[in-house]
Order: structure tokens, then sequence, then C-alpha cells
């Protein structure tokens, strides 16, 4: 466990490991890191686990969202070179006020948001109060189960698409 110094209201200062949540569009948790010492700074992580995503699901991530923290001229630089929408809050005031015109951007923050919420839903919901895995081999574990265990929870939680006419002829052709 680590001493995690956070410099906010009511909790200057907490004890435990830094879980990093990176979720899609859905809901889905994408990637996540839990760090066994302290964590690098959060600018150093968005082209670490852009790369985790991309390569374990072969796919192109097309735009990113975060807060101010993971906002740097690297990470600026490093999405541009993608072509991937930088949707990281800025740290300037003037920037963001630009930035803010944007509906995508807009629309990205909104969506971050909501990862906020997820960090507490997972730690919550699925992890349990307090984590009663000792030893952080077991704390990674139980992090493990509960990202699958959530991830569930919101694949089943999603609206079903009906069958077009389509795939009914084709259900039925199959099973003739």
């Amino acid at each position: 466990m680590q001493v995690i110094v956070r410099h906010k209201a009511g909790a200057e200062v907490e004890f435990g490991n830094t879980l990093l949540i990176g979720e899609g569009r859905q809901g889905v948790i994408l990637d996540w890191e839990l760090f066994k010492e302290v964590a690098p700074s959060d600018a150093r992580l968005v082209s670490r686990s852009l790369q985790r995503v991309e390569q374990n699901l072969a796919i192109h991530v097309a735009a990113v969202a975060a807060d101010r923290g993971f906002d740097s001229e690297s990470n600026q630089q490093f999405l541009k070179e993608r072509k991937t929408y930088n949707g990281i809050c800025p740290r300037s005031v003037k920037e963001l006020k630009q930035r803010k015109m944007s509906w995508k951007f807009t629309g990205l923050q909104c969506r971050r948001s909501q990862c906020e919420g997820r960090i507490g839903i997972v730690k919550n919901n699925f992890l349990g109060q307090p984590l009663r895995s000792k030893g952080f081999a077991s704390r990674e574990l139980a992090v493990s189960w509960a990202v699958l265990t959530h991830n569930l929870w919101v694949i089943a939680r999603l609206p079903q698409r009906k069958a077009t006419p389509r795939s009914q002829s084709m259900t039925q052709a199959l099973a003739a």
C-alpha cells in the first residue's frame, strides 16, 4: 500500500493503490492498471493505456477524453500524430474556453465525467469496502474479477438490438 496525496477537501492523504480505468462509450472498461508503487503522473499514462487498448482489442481509438491531469505537450503531440481526437481537458483556462465551443469536446468531457462515477461503482459495488485482499497480487486479482463482473453487468444492461429482416431470414434459412 502507498500513501496517496490527493489534495482534496476532507482527504488530504489516502492509503492504498492507485487504479487507472479507461472505458469505452458504452461504459465497458477497456483498460485498467493497478499500481503497486506510486503511480507516475497522469500525463505519462495516456500513451501506454492507448497502446494497450489498441494492441489487446485490435482497434484504433478515435478519440480520448480525460481531466486536466492528463494534459501535456507530449500527449497533445502523440494524439495529433496518431490522428486521435484530443478531448483531454487543457490546463490553460484560455484554451479551455476556446475548446468548449466544440460540440465534440463538450460531449467527450460529459462522457468523461461518467468515468469518475464508474470508478466509484467498481470500488464500492464490485470490489467491496474495505477491500479484504491482502498483498498486491491478491488486490490485483480482485480488481481483475471486479472489472470482469462490472463489464458483464454493463453488457447485460445494454439495449438489445432488434433483428433486421435480413438477419431474420438468414436465421430462418439456417434453421431450415
